[in-house]
């Protein structure tokens, strides 16, 4: 008899992972729809639908159904879920999997409820959510089921979730609009004002990937960036360095590092005092940028640790939690003869 499969998804702004029980993450693409917006027809998904971003011509778009987090455009949305699914799943399943997302902690129920549906649309049995901080936290090897406060920052591509866990529960969190998309505009703005070049998101996430930080190198670096001239309407090529990069990331920075700030304000004396001793962990994207655990240990004073392959604690987290989904069950069936 065949069984049912256990798929944890990371639905994220910039990329979706898909973790499947016993095999690990066997799926990671961007989160990009191409489609023929005459006939509403699915072009590409993926890889292949990103490296259209900016480049289609009139009657194809390249769109990301997912901003800051939530579902933006839900039929897309439900579209590229049932593609990955298929996908990560492979297309010969006699049962429908059991499915845990991923969604940011500071959600509404209207947001939760259309990715439920989404999921449930796009081949799900059974659907169940979980928070972002605390996927991150179980992905990247923290125990979270004590009473000792663990502390984590989640950069994504839409979000950064700022959360403290004690118990297996979030005791106080914040969630900002503000993370990778945002540092990848302020890239985009910084050129236009300062350079007068006009470029696109891709060549902003190259730029910030390659010399992007968040406090100052030791050694400065540099980067060809290509664009259009402004003035000139001309392509035109310039060399920027890590210094201006660091000046054009300073303000969604700025926003990541004051909502840490407010959370360990928020944050019960106790709790805070073990997080001063255990040091805080980020998870995510933008863990990656060079210098992020510096700028946030200036700015808080405590040690800050970059997760063991952060793009990936979510959906680890998401699909370890998976084991505990016959438990939510019974818990669920529980709570429901108690009401009746």
């Amino acid at each position: 008899m065949a069984l049912r499969e256990r798929v944890g998804i990371d639905l994220g702004t910039a990329n979706v992972l898909v973790y499947i029980k016993g095999k690990g993450i066997v799926l990671n693409e961007p989160s990009v729809v191409a489609m023929d917006e005459e006939n509403g027809n699915i072009l590409a998904v993926g890889e292949k639908a990103r490296e259209m971003l900016g480049r289609t011509p009139a009657n194809i778009v390249a769109v990301r159904p997912l901003k800051d987090g939530v579902i933006s455009d839900y039929d897309v949305t439900e579209r590229m879920l049932k593609y990955f699914i298929r996908k990560g799943c492979g297309g010969s399943r006699i049962f429908k999997p059991l499915i845990m997302i991923c969604v940011p902690s500071g959600v509404t129920e209207v947001e939760k409820r259309a990715v439920i549906e989404a999921a449930t649309e796009a081949g799900g049995k059974s659907v169940y959510l979980m928070e972002e901080p605390v996927a991150a936290a179980i992905g990247a090897g923290l125990d979270i089921s004590g009473p000792d406060g663990k502390m984590v920052i989640d950069i994504g591509g839409g979000t950064s979730d700022v959360a403290v866990i004690s118990l297996g529960t979030i005791v106080t969190s914040m969630s900002v609009k503000v993370a990778g998309d945002s540092l990848d505009d302020a890239v985009v703005k910084f050129m236009r004002k300062e350079h007068k070049l006009y470029i696109g998101e891709r060549m902003a996430e190259e730029m910030k990937l390659q010399i992007g930080t968040a406090f100052p190198r030791e050694q400065s670096v540099t980067f060809e960036c290509r664009g259009r001239d402004l003035v000139t309407g001309l392509p035109k090529a310039i060399i920027v360095t890590s210094e201006e990069m660091l000046e054009a990331l300073d303000e969604p920075l700025q926003a990541i590092c004051e909502a840490v700030h407010q959370v360990l304000e928020k944050t019960p004396p106790e709790l805070a005092a073990d997080i001063s001793v255990r040091g805080i962990v980020i998870t995510g994207g933008g863990a990656l940028l060079n210098g992020i655990d510096k700028r946030i240990k200036k700015r808080t004073g405590i040690d800050v640790l970059v997760a063991e392959d952060p793009k990936s604690c979510v959906a680890i987290g998401t699909g370890k939690a998976l084991d505990s989904l016959s438990e939510l069950e019974t818990r669920q069936v529980n709570q429901k003869k108690q009401i009746l």
